[in-house]
């Protein structure tokens, strides 16, 4: 008796587009009700969608994934799910974008030796490539910077009678409070604009 088919979708954030790994999926005919989903950030990888996924699987059941690299940030993850999936539970695995790596064919022991090297090598490379990336972000933002880039949301303009109430609140003619009251900004706020602004002066 066929197993079920399944299909697993991770996208690193909430802002990133799944269309590709959903299209891929659709030219395996997954059963749209058997592909589970996660958002996550690149931090933060607790994937409940994948957990209630697993807790489904069965021996004889066919996972769809579009690349190695949705299994795990890394090569230790990337191996152990691999386990996981294909050893404890004995199900089979199909990787899109490789696929040398599918469980369903070569299950002999040459089949299998060259499945498990390819595995280490992508996971290798799933992994170097990952790291690559955070050190090129980190590159980037630190060149950015002393390019004098600011990062953030930029400052809100200061209100037209911003000056005015500043020179007032500076000669002690009104308090800080009034000052930032006339603005429409709290206390703290109005202090740290004055000393921008008395610095860029």
């Amino acid at each position: 008796m066929q197993g079920a088919i399944y299909g697993y979708i991770r996208v690193s954030s909430i802002d990133q587009n799944e269309d590709r790994q959903m299209i891929a999926l659709g030219t395996k005919a997954v059963p749209v009700q058997n592909i589970y989903m996660d958002k996550q950030s690149g931090k933060d990888f607790d994937r409940p969608q994948y957990k209630k996924m697993v807790k489904r699987l069965k021996a004889g059941d066919l996972l769809y994934i579009l690349s190695i690299d949705r299994l795990g940030r890394n090569y230790k993850e990337i191996q152990d799910q691999w386990r996981v999936l294909t050893k404890d539970i004995g199900a089979d695995v199909c990787v899109i974008d490789m696929p040398l790596l599918d469980t369903r064919s070569g299950k002999d022991l040459m089949g299998t030796f060259i499945a498990d090297l390819v595995l280490q090598i992508l996971s290798f490379v799933a992994q170097n490539e990952r790291e690559n990336i955070r050190k090129r972000q980190e590159q980037g933002i630190a060149a950015a910077k002393a390019r004098g880039v600011k990062f953030g949301r930029p400052a809100r303009p200061l209100p037209p009678n911003f000056q005015s109430t500043y020179q007032r609140w500076k000669s002690k003619t009104i308090t800080g409070t009034q000052a930032a009251k006339e603005c429409g900004m709290p206390l703290s706020t109005f202090r740290y604009r004055a000393g921008i602004y008395e610095r860029n002066k």
